[in-house]
């Protein structure tokens, strides 16, 4: 289950990348340190002074978040605790670091090209040598950031081109590619910009309706199920918004609450906590859970949707999909 207090490690993460960006200390980061002694992630790469463009200069960075790492430390060691001498929890960091300014501060196709950047330089060091563990351990981190349903920086598109990859790159073990394959699938589900896949469900009174019968300027779709402690919060924070409720009883937000599993009566008796003013209803073909229209691997799970019901955000963390709202609300 996901939290509202997700926020504290995104923020955590954020405050990470600073240091990152403007130095790691530095100590013990020469060839001639020590290896008995964990060394500091490096200093990221500095933008050409050319680039005077901030969102180039992100990019930049972004496109080379790994070069000093993966170059000037090659040497050092690798081994439960740390890798190529960088302490375990810090390469972790690093990893945050990297998801966090992808997700926050550049365009889709931007982060996109950044990993497909960092799938290129991590796949070449694994060819240099495949005894390496620098590979294995990036790739697992990746998925842990950019893929598992409880990051609070998770994004599928983001990850796609990556998976994408894993799913077809001769260094990847031939086993594991069908489930790579898999996921790149799921990932290519509803991605920004696209109509999400339409689907019908049954509301409070029974009527059958269907996600694009939904009329407002945006759809929060919510996929809930009762009782749970994080939908809850959620809801929980949507009500305490004035601006968002009044957005909802003026048409320009629709907030459509799906509940996608099968124990129907359990949700009959749990819907009157739910909102009058949203749309809530349950998956009656249960064409979710078993069809490939959505990739709802956790619940909650969040989708904005515009008025010709394109992405704007899929299965966004809460924070994110929050302050969207409130900016959305105050501008109309």
């Amino acid at each position: 289950m996901r939290s509202i207090k997700e926020s504290l490690h995104t923020l955590f993460v954020m405050v990470i990348l600073s240091v990152l960006l403007v130095s790691c200390s530095g100590k013990n980061a020469g060839k001639g340190a020590s290896d008995n002694v964990n060394k500091s992630f490096p200093t990221l790469t500095s933008a050409p002074s050319a680039y005077t463009d901030p969102e180039e200069i992100i990019k930049f960075i972004a496109e080379h978040f790994w070069d000093k790492y993966l170059k000037d430390y090659s040497e050092y060691p690798t081994d439960s605790t740390m890798l190529l001498g960088v302490a375990n929890q810090d390469v972790d960091m690093a990893m945050g670091s990297f998801a966090t300014l992808l997700e926050t501060r550049l365009s889709v196709k931007d982060a996109q090209q950044a990993m497909k950047v960092f799938f290129d330089r991590i796949e070449y060091e694994e060819v240099e040598d495949s005894s390496s563990e620098v590979f294995e351990r990036l790739v697992e981190l990746t998925k842990k950031y950019f893929y598992d349903p409880n990051s609070p920086v998770r994004n599928e598109d983001i990850y796609l081109p990556f998976v994408k990859r894993l799913s077809t790159s001769t260094v990847v073990d031939e086993d594991m590619r069908p489930a790579y394959g898999f996921d790149a699938q799921m990932c290519e589900l509803n991605q920004y910009g696209t109509k999400a896949a339409d689907f019908s469900f049954k509301d409070l009174k029974g009527k059958t309706r269907s996600l694009y019968s939904i009329k407002s300027d945006a759809t929060l779709l919510f996929f809930s199920n009762p009782g749970c402690p994080a939908c809850s919060e959620i809801i929980d924070a949507l009500v305490a918004r004035q601006n968002i409720s009044s957005a909802i009883e003026s048409g320009k937000l629709a907030v459509v609450n799906i509940y996608i599993d099968r124990d129907i009566q359990e949700w009959k008796e749990y819907a009157v906590n739910y909102p009058s003013s949203w749309i809530s209803g349950y998956d009656h073909k249960y064409t979710i859970r078993t069809d490939t229209s959505y990739n709802v691997r956790a619940i909650p799970s969040m989708y904005i949707l515009d008025q010709d019901k394109k992405v704007i955000m899929k299965d966004a963390p809460t924070e994110k999909v929050l302050a969207w709202l409130s900016s959305f609300t105050k501008n109309n």
